[in-house]
């Protein structure tokens, strides 16, 4: 009886192109049972996943559904249906994946977009893992649907939806314009576009965006945006980990990613969500073969009862095992503070491939102001004239030039090069491995 009220079974797959280039889609049309997952479905899924992999095409997934086919998960011989497909749920980041999340995401729905490389969620949507009506009915109590997994939560606090958007059509908009920064698969580099008109007149503002004073604050996407090329900016998570901007992006036609420390932010500290946006995004880059650019002005870890509760050091190091296995072009430049261990994980030291630095860049271990008090105990109030004295020979002994002489920082450079400085970098790394990577991240988990 269902068979003939099931077009599709739900699921409508095939493939077709974006910008000329081939993908494979698969739709879930919750007219149909709910979109509901069944084991012919699961099978149109596994081969047009397959057929992705296999010709190396983005794998576009389409959102809306109502979790597992209940009469078909029954009993004994419904588990029995269960783990079929031993790689059902492997991702080794060959192809890109892409998911949008365009109503109620339950089931399937929900495990796809968890494993995927970008995620984009329309208002009015919902993610969980069960929906708010079989929620209630566990747990016994009221549970709104916003809350249990609305935009907001998973933009915001979960981290795990990269996009958000008004209508179905922007979600698709924005879809294709995140793939035309990727390759196809991981073995060529992405595509390289035309440079707009004008792209390398922003850079000579910069001296305005940027307060030589290390108490000021700016918002680093002004900084991005004079970088790149004209209109490039492509951000991800921008509602979750604030601090820390992470962005696709072209320089002189090359993607490129980029990650900045925030200064508008926390005055631009690096909190757990934080570590863990820049360790995902890390991930995307090496798999893909996007070089990495570092934007430096930070005081070090957001530190305090809260960050040691959601495991902050396990994030730090997270962060820092997976940079260590970046084999795409690493590029950090220093603009003001770049303070402690975050120094590191912002590719300080062998955690990059070129460093260079502006003449405002600070190398302490912490705040001059910071420092003092605790080396000397001393405070501004207890000694003004003798305070302001060591802060200025703390901040001496941490200025770019000592270490450019050790050759720890490669180049200095005024802040109106720093264009020019990456785009030469860039085409001279270019030429190392054709631009293809050697993908050690291809197996991090996308979500954890």
């Amino acid at each position: 009886e269902a068979r003939d009220k099931s077009p599709a079974d739900a699921k409508v797959t095939g493939f077709g192109t974006i910008h000329g280039r081939p993908v494979a889609v698969v739709s879930n049309d919750f007219t149909v049972l709910g979109a509901s997952s069944s084991v012919i479905n699961g099978k149109k899924i596994k081969h047009v996943r397959q057929v992705a992999t296999d010709s190396g095409m983005p794998l576009v997934l389409l959102g809306e559904s109502a979790g597992a086919r209940m009469p078909d998960r029954m009993g004994a011989a419904g588990r029995a249906i269960l783990g079929q497909d031993g790689a059902e749920y492997l991702r080794d980041r060959r192809i890109p994946w892409v998911s949008a999340l365009l109503g109620s995401c339950y089931g399937s729905s929900t495990w796809y977009s968890c494993l995927s490389d970008f995620v984009v969620m329309r208002k009015g949507a919902a993610m969980a893992v069960a929906s708010n009506r079989v929620t209630e009915l566990a747990i016994k109590q009221s549970v709104d649907r916003e809350e249990l997994g609305g935009w907001k939560l998973h933009s915001e606090t979960t981290g795990l939806v990269d996009a958000v958007v008004d209508t179905d059509e922007q979600a698709l908009d924005v879809i294709k314009r995140f793939l035309g920064y990727l390759p196809g698969h991981n073995m060529v580099p992405p595509p390289r576009a035309s440079v707009p008109e004008n792209s390398d007149e922003s850079i000579l503002e910069i001296l305005d965006i940027v307060p030589e004073s290390r108490a000021q604050v700016y918002d680093c996407r002004e900084v991005i945006r004079c970088v790149l090329d004209r209109d490039s900016l492509f951000e991800l998570k921008p509602r979750f980990g604030k601090s820390l901007v992470t962005s696709l992006g072209r320089l002189d036609g090359r993607t490129v990613g980029v990650i900045a420390n925030n200064p508008k932010y926390k005055g631009g500290s690096i909190d757990p969500d934080a570590c863990a946006k820049a360790t995902s995004f890390l991930v995307l880059c090496d798999s893909f073969n996007i070089p990495i650019v570092f934007l430096v002005d930070q005081p070090g870890f957001l530190i305090g009862i809260e960050g040691e509760k959601r495991g902050a050091p396990g994030r730090i190091m997270n962060w820092m095992n997976a940079l260590s296995q970046v084999t795409v072009p690493r590029i950090s430049i220093t603009l003001r503070k770049n303070y402690g261990q975050a120094y590191l994980n912002m590719g300080g030291g062998r955690n990059c491939d070129e460093a260079a630095a502006w003449p405002s860049a600070d190398f302490g271990f912490m705040n001059p102001e910071t420092g003092v008090n605790v080396l000397y105990g001393l405070r501004r109030e207890d000694d003004p004239q003798r305070f302001d004295q060591l802060v200025s020979q703390i901040a001496q002994d941490s200025a770019p030039w000592d270490l450019a002489g050790l050759y720890e920082m490669k180049t200095i450079i005024d802040p109106r090069q720093t264009r020019e400085y990456l785009k030469q970098i860039l085409n001279i790394y270019s030429q190392r491995g054709d631009g293809v990577g050697k993908h050690r991240l291809s197996g991090w988990p996308t979500s954890y």
